[in-house]
């Protein structure tokens, strides 16, 4: 006999006490010692632990050069200023992914592509990256979406075939490797979100690396004042000892100590969260609607933490139940899943009409020869998306007691779901967010 659905009156699935397998970060003693340190000493705004906290990061990486940023959004600011990117230049970047990925450029006199994703791996399809190149393309801007490293091998192909630069954001898949390199490798510049609610969380704050000098020094002149005795290149030293931006981007000590010290036990971390990710979805594994953004088995890449990471939903396996009834289902049995992940951002005003610097002309063309806006096209994975993932919840511990009711209220609801036909209204036209919600991704 089948299990009566919560949604029409059954009990509820998830019932277990979820102790602290969605607290997040984890503090330990180490990390309150190192803060209260900061606090003590007076050392808040100094650098000397940031610069600890950066080399550290940077070897992690292999790389040479770290700059700790106070946001992930300067540290993609930094990055663009550092490879140089001017006034009429184009970036192609995925139009799934996070604003700060790209409306820094605005204030640099550049402007944005956007491209899509594919559907499988929700990253920068290769293909329209190639659709959307022209003589003022600069860079290419890629997203680990979700935790899920992208196709670098035929993104740097075409970088190097087209002579482009290549920005990884790395914001989503801290620790996640591609082809057994580290993601935030391969680009001549990366730049990571390291706030409160990311996988490697050290408070709000961000970090940039590269193995370029000249990329660091221009990133320091721009926001880092007092990074001026550092500088080597003889037209940055020229105008140090004020920010070319105008901008003030050094990291909060307080954060980079919390940084040391997250750098010590983020590994360890890391593969708990793996262990329990990989227990759910193998416990889901063939059951019809829906599917895992997991790498294949042995092709040595991963989803380093797991960050926001999204189910995939087969509504023609399902005989067009909507991902909204189905979400509302797995929520009434205790699972906090939503449906939905970012908007596509080419679909937002501020990227067609919106004239930010009184221009006299929406800003996304201000400093363009011609309307770069046509250049997006259909973007059909990026567009119809919202109806095709959904949230999944984030075990930062392996409990299997307590992962065992999730996959018990999946199990149900699939199990069930013509029953859910009946009442089924579709999807409303506003799901997405602009931004991604903390309580959305969690699983809580």
């Amino acid at each position: 006999m089948k299990e009566k659905l919560a949604i029409f009156g059954g009990d509820t699935t998830v019932k277990a006490d979820p102790k602290d397998i969605f607290t997040w970060p984890i503090v330990n003693k180490e990390m309150e010692d190192a803060v209260l340190d900061v606090l003590r000493k007076g050392k808040m705004s100094a650098t000397d632990i940031t610069k600890e906290f950066e080399q550290g990061y940077a070897e992690w990486h292999g790389m040479k050069y770290g700059l700790g940023c106070n946001t992930g959004t300067a540290a993609l600011h930094c990055s663009f200023f550092g490879i140089g990117i001017g006034k009429g230049d184009e970036i192609i970047c995925p139009s799934l992914t996070y604003w700060a990925s790209c409306l820094p450029v605005y204030s640099l006199g550049a402007t944005v592509v956007f491209a899509d994703v594919e559907p499988d791996t929700l990253c920068i399809d290769p293909d329209d990256i190639e659709r959307k190149i022209t003589d003022k393309t600069k860079a290419i801007l890629v997203v680990h979406y979700c935790a899920r490293p992208a196709d670098m091998d035929r993104i740097m192909g075409i970088a190097k075939k087209h002579n482009l630069k290549v920005i990884e954001d790395v914001s989503h898949a801290h620790g996640a490797l591609y082809k057994g390199k580290m993601v935030g490798t391969f680009g001549e510049v990366t730049a990571f979100s390291c706030m409160s609610g990311k996988s490697f969380a050290i408070g709000e704050a961000g970090i940039m690396l590269t193995n370029d000098r000249e990329i660091y020094e221009r990133a320091a002149i721009f926001g880092f004042y007092e990074r001026a005795p550092e500088l080597t290149i003889d037209y940055l030293k020229a105008g140090a000892g004020l920010p070319w931006g105008g901008y003030k981007y050094r990291m909060h000590q307080m954060s980079s100590a919390v940084g040391r010290e997250q750098l010590k036990k983020y590994p360890s971390e890391m593969a708990e969260i793996d262990k329990a990710m990989n227990y759910f979805w193998d416990a889901l594994e063939g059951l019809p609607g829906i599917r895992s953004p997991r790498p294949p088995k042995d092709s040595g890449i991963t989803m380093g933490a797991w960050y926001a990471s999204l189910g995939h939903y087969k509504t023609e396996e399902l005989d067009g139940l909507s991902i909204s009834r189905f979400c509302e289902a797995l929520r009434a049995e205790g699972a906090s899943i939503f449906p939905g992940c970012n908007r596509a951002l080419h679909q937002h005003p501020l990227f067609s009409d919106i004239d930010v610097y009184n221009d006299g002309k929406p800003t996304r063309i201000a400093n363009s020869n011609q309307d770069i806006r046509k250049l997006d096209g259909v973007l059909p994975v990026s567009d119809g998306i919202q109806t095709k993932v959904f949230g999944v919840p984030w075990f930062k511990k392996f409990y299997p007691e307590i992962i065992d009711e999730y996959t018990a209220a999946f199990k149900k609801v699939i199990g069930n779901y013509k029953e859910l036909l009946a009442e089924d209204t579709g999807d409303p036209t506003d799901l997405g967010r602009w931004m991604l919600s903390a309580k959305a991704v969690s699983g809580k």
